[in-house]
């Protein structure tokens, strides 16, 4: 049995869309990144950028939830949602 070797690559900028980011190689994959005073949002495309996985971190307490949905929007307002109802991941000690 051998052992496959992954390569990592790196989510570089994306010159056309300010703020996002996608996999080196693959433009579909995207990654974006915001905030406020109370919460970090990490948005991250299906690997085909099909479909969305939103990390909503609280920055006080770094309380987590996730939410996916077919958008950016909806698997955002679903993290959120989560993360307000206390239906979240507690932060490691």
């Amino acid at each position: 049995m051998t052992t496959r070797r992954t390569r990592w690559t790196s989510f570089v900028s994306d010159e056309e869309r300010r703020g996002s980011l996608h996999e080196d190689g693959n433009p579909a994959h995207r990654c974006r990144v915001e905030h406020d005073g109370a919460t970090l949002l990490v948005h991250l495309s299906g690997e085909d950028g099909d479909g969305w996985t939103t990390l909503a971190v609280d920055r006080r307490t770094r309380v987590w939830a996730v939410g996916q949905a077919p958008t950016q929007r909806a698997a955002a307002t679903r993290a959120v949602d989560l993360l307000r109802a206390g239906a979240a991941n507690p932060a490691p000690e």
